[in-house]
């Protein structure tokens, strides 16, 4: 038996290397985890609820510093009631909801912490991911291909076009592949006012394989990144 799911990148160029081998892993737990919860469809199923991630950020022991979002946080703030409306998709349930407490390792032993929180839809999926690292967002256009930097919430920003990891594993066991999966757009903005480091990045892909509304971007990361914790103490 084999299955299939889509995950996101980070980025198209030299961030799409750093993070590859991290969503890789990452993806074949949330398809696990999905495929184990797929069975039940139709009109009268239950919203999804998120799973996964540290539920306290800066307290009770937790890993996650004071002002920074956990996986679940970062799920409970994408998870909404109206997310449907927002991505233009009215009246759609979520089929799955998620948060993951990721971190990479990036050359001289670097570890930079990227907790993100994704729900799908039969339409879109959507991802929302913290950095926390000492890269302007500005910086990105030098990174990325066919990037725009523009302003959201009063913060630099930069929409660029991107395209998911498909992943092929087998339930028995059996070898992965992996190859190109579906257009995706992503909005990064800056964590603070004056862009000095971190992001907070959202992705949108269809399970159609359509490019994603731009305008759907812009709605779900002006509703929800005022709502993540940490955002305002960033200024």
């Amino acid at each position: 038996m084999a299955d299939e799911i889509n995950a996101p990148t980070k980025g198209s160029g030299a961030w799409g290397q750093a993070f590859a081998a991290v969503v890789l892993v990452a993806a074949l737990g949330a398809g696990l985890w999905a495929a184990g919860g797929a069975s039940s469809s139709g009109s009268d199923r239950a919203p999804a609820t998120c799973s996964g991630g540290e539920p306290e950020n800066g307290s009770n022991g937790s890993k996650h510093a004071s002002r920074q979002a956990s996986g679940a946080q970062l799920c409970e703030a994408l998870n909404r009631s109206d997310l449907a409306e927002l991505l233009g998709t009215p009246g759609e349930i979520a089929k799955s909801a998620s948060g993951n407490d990721g971190s990479v390792t990036l050359a001289g032993g670097k570890e930079t912490e990227t907790p993100s929180g994704r729900v799908e839809f039969g339409t879109y999926t959507v991802t929302l991911t913290a950095t926390y690292d000492r890269l302007p967002v500005a910086a990105y256009a030098a990174l990325l291909r066919d990037a725009a930097q523009q302003r959201v919430l009063g913060r630099s920003a930069v929409l660029y076009s991107d395209r998911t990891i498909s992943i092929g594993f087998r339930l028995d066991g059996g070898d992965t592949s992996s190859g190109p999966g579906v257009p995706a757009r992503a909005l990064a903005v800056a964590r603070d006012a004056k862009d000095s480091g971190g992001s907070f990045e959202v992705v949108l892909w269809r399970e159609d394989g359509r490019v994603p509304d731009d305008a759907a971007v812009l709605r779900v990361a002006e509703t929800i990144l005022p709502t993540v914790p940490g955002w305002g103490a960033g200024g």
